[in-house]
């Protein structure tokens, strides 16, 4: 079991990838340093080898895939996480690293929002994202997570063995973020100093595609974590409408005794039938969520148990 792992997931990252390795070998030398390569064309693994890297490859394409791969493949105290990019300053992992140890902390933040973000990229369109991704799992899932979408961030052992990674691409960070506050893991956030990419290097992300996808992962979560409430509000929703659209067939019915929009009626009907399936929908799956917390913290003690065991073998 290493002490520290950094973790650097790689695709076509030639420009900076030495410089990468180099820097967290300096600020961190106890470090054990893992580049995945993801199917790069451009030699990417070979100058993370000579720089001084492990070099690993995931052949199936995405960040989600990579990191999947990681976590599965390596055993260590302190995981951190970071781009090939550059873009990521190597002195605040030293930090970052100590908070897991110190702290007993299960996720370090890399916050770029509170810093140069937003002076330092130059895709307004990225920036309006972030903002947009950060207030509404702040506000769905009722938490304080500065930076949703940020790529550095160090993890405890306990969390790397115990989240099940469903995302492919670069949702994974939101994943991440609200497996964190639903499990009630101890989150904190440091402040870093964001840069843009050198030139010469292109961001793999796709700003539109890759927001829907990450909007549609922030929806997908909601109602897997708060089934109650998605589902509530959606039964609320439809009852309305039944009963909005059947006040007019009633009234026509209280005056004339008779009732001429009778395919409204039946409309009504089964939209009122479909409301009260969503509302019982949402109580069976809250009780489905709730046994699903109660076996997870059940794998918690498990893979904290797991992790002593470990660590008195190297000791």
């Amino acid at each position: 079991m290493d002490k520290i792992a950094v973790l650097i997931p790689c695709f076509n990252e030639a420009v900076t990838i030495e410089k990468v390795v180099k820097d967290f070998k300096a600020v961190l030398p106890e470090a054990t340093i893992y580049v995945y390569d993801n199917n790069s064309t451009d030699g990417t693994d070979e100058i993370a080898k000579r720089a001084g890297a492990i070099v690993r490859y995931e052949r199936q394409q995405g960040k989600g895939n990579v990191i999947r791969r990681m976590f599965s493949e390596i055993d260590a105290q302190c995981y951190l996480m970071v781009d090939g990019d550059d873009t990521y300053p190597a002195d605040a992992a030293r930090e970052m690293v100590d908070k897991i140890f110190d702290d007993h902390a299960d996720m370090i933040v890399g916050d770029r929002l509170s810093s140069t973000y937003f002076e330092e990229n130059k895709r307004p369109f990225h920036n309006f994202g972030n903002s947009i991704v950060r207030w509404s799992i702040n506000k769905l899932f009722k938490n304080d997570i500065k930076d949703i979408m940020t790529g550095y961030r160090a993890f405890s052992y306990r969390f790397v063995k115990t989240f099940p990674i469903l995302s492919k691409g670069f949702e994974i960070e939101t994943e991440m973020s609200i497996h964190a506050v639903d499990k009630n893991m101890f989150v904190e956030n440091v402040v870093i100093e964001y840069r843009d990419r050198p030139e010469g290097s292109e961001s793999k992300l796709n700003t539109y595609g890759d927001g829907m996808k990450v909007l549609g992962t922030i929806l997908r979560l909601f109602r897997f974590y708060r089934p109650n409430i998605f589902f509530g509000t959606t039964a609320v929703v439809l009852a309305l409408l039944s009963v909005i659209f059947f006040i007019p067939v009633l009234i026509t019915y209280a005056e004339t005794g008779l009732v001429p929009q009778f395919p409204t009626l039946i409309v009504c009907g089964f939209v009122m039938i479909a409301a009260i399936q969503s509302f019982f929908a949402g109580v069976v799956l809250k009780t489905i969520y709730q046994k699903n917390r109660q076996d997870f913290e059940m794998d918690l003690y498990r893979v904290t148990d797991d992790f002593k065991r470990k660590l008195s073998k190297n000791e």
